[in-house]
């Protein structure tokens, strides 16, 4: 068979070039996108508490419930942010917590409804753009039986994404906790923040990972 013309030889010469640099682009590709794979946030019980009926004031600030302000106890701002395992944030999402006042008590009637009535208790958050969040709170404090943590529900439309709680590094109640201690390293590592004290009050943030 006789060669093809030079124009076609270096036309087909070219074409298997582009090949081979074409699949050499395609083909590593899924392999990088496994290794920016991250872990998702590990999930924890709901616990007994979460609220029959959300409260008419469920906004970011917990220490004011309507007009009421709760003042025991230490002011803190817990903040983060919530993406996919991809890292893409969350934008859309909605970030709820609820925690126990400075007594030890929830807005629940499991709890016997003994909650301070100006500690709003719970608050959620729409995630904008950047997947951040952030409520003014209460320091977690302890009660019978658990360390000090706040309680962490993630949602997309009516999907539930994840349901989890945070711990304070350092408490010394998180060694006698059994939910804390089942966690293991990379769990604590992942649920358990400083709270860090500023000049209006604890600072604390979290990096939340979902599977969306």
């Amino acid at each position: 068979m006789p060669n093809p013309p030079a124009s076609r030889r270096m036309l087909l010469k070219h074409g298997a070039g582009l090949m081979v640099a074409t699949s050499a682009s395609i083909w590593p590709m899924p392999a990088l996108a496994r290794d920016k794979v991250l872990r998702p946030t590990p999930s924890q019980t709901e616990g007994p508490f979460y609220p029959v009926t959300l409260p008419a004031d469920s906004d970011f600030d917990l220490l004011r419930n309507g007009r009421a302000v709760y003042t025991p106890g230490q002011v803190a701002w817990v903040s983060g942010t919530v993406t996919d395992t991809q890292g893409k944030p969350l934008a859309g999402g909605v970030v709820e917590i609820w925690q126990c006042d400075e007594a030890g008590h929830y807005h629940h009637p499991g709890d016997g409804n003994l909650a301070d009535a100006a500690f709003q208790g719970f608050g959620q958050v729409t995630l904008v753009r950047d997947g951040r969040f952030r409520f003014r709170t209460l320091k977690p404090a302890p009660y019978t039986g658990r360390t000090p943590h706040i309680h962490v529900k993630v949602k997309l439309g009516t999907q539930e994404l994840l349901t989890t709680q945070f711990y304070v590094q350092g408490d010394p109640g998180n060694a006698r906790d059994g939910l804390w201690r089942r966690l293991g390293e990379d769990g604590q590592a992942a649920l358990t923040r400083p709270f860090v004290p500023g000049t209006d009050g604890f600072r604390a943030d979290y990096a939340v990972v979902v599977r969306a």
